[in-house]
């Protein structure tokens, strides 16, 4: 006689019509790694850098240019007067950047050049604030787009969806779950803050930023751009780049 649990296996294991967990395939794992070790790169970067500047504010010294990393603020960063202490962790701060700097590097260029002749990764660099970098982000970690029956359940994965609560007759939304792909999240989010106020997304982000605060509005409009990479990486094309849904 089949014992319980294994009749219980047997109905959730797909043969029931259960979905079945997605496994990314070894070429897709290995891009992914290779992604997930940029942006670790690329946050331990953004950590130094934020140690400069806190180094600099502690000394009493403004900072007048936009990038302190440019080619200005490696001038000032080179000629400001400092006690020895704060030199010697600006100076060492400075070294492990240009070193992450090339490592950054080492794992972009690869990364591109692999991906040159997918339909996808190009149509979804028509989307504004997507460019080589977040493009490639989008297609490792989403994968094989065909598992996701719409854009709504591919913005649902990446964490982007409201809460949904229904305790009686009314429906109350909450923030966003953030229970999905951390980096997908980031990418969408990173990409709408990039995007100029003349462009439908901007808009979008700067009329609901200005209603119901800068947070909600970049969210709103992370999730119309994941709208767009989820058709753009589905067909080959986004025939509406420009246009915003209601």
């Amino acid at each position: 006689m089949m014992s319980a649990t294994l009749r219980t296996w047997r109905s959730c294991s797909g043969w029931a019509g259960c979905p079945q967990a997605w496994i990314a395939p070894p070429a897709t794992r290995e891009l992914r790694e290779s992604g997930r070790h940029r942006a670790k790169l690329v946050a331990l970067r953004s950590n130094l850098k934020c140690q400069v500047h806190a180094v600099l504010a502690g000394c009493g010294v403004p900072v007048a240019m936009s990038d302190l990393f440019g080619m200005g603020g490696q001038g000032l960063l080179e000629r400001v007067v400092l006690p020895p202490a704060f030199r010697a962790r600006l100076t060492s701060a400075r070294r492990v950047i240009e070193t992450l700097d090339f490592e950054i590097e080492v794992f972009t260029d690869p990364a591109a050049g692999r991906l040159r002749g997918h339909r996808g990764y190009t149509a979804i660099q028509v989307i504004p604030g997507v460019g080589a970098v977040l493009g490639a982000v989008f297609l490792a970690e989403i994968g094989d787009v065909h598992r996701f029956p719409g854009p709504g359940q591919s913005t649902s994965w990446a964490g982007l969806s409201p809460e949904h609560h229904e305790p009686d007759t009314e429906v109350h939304r909450g923030r966003i779950t953030k229970q999905g792909s951390t980096l997908v999240r980031w990418a969408a989010v990173e990409a709408v803050q990039r995007i100029s106020t003349h462009h439908r997304l901007g808009r979008l982000r700067d009329q609901i930023g200005c209603r119901r605060g800068r947070d909600i509005g970049v969210v709103a409009a992370a999730r119309e751009l994941l709208t767009l990479v989820f058709h753009g990486l589905r067909d080959g094309r986004i025939r509406c780049p420009h246009r915003t849904s209601a």
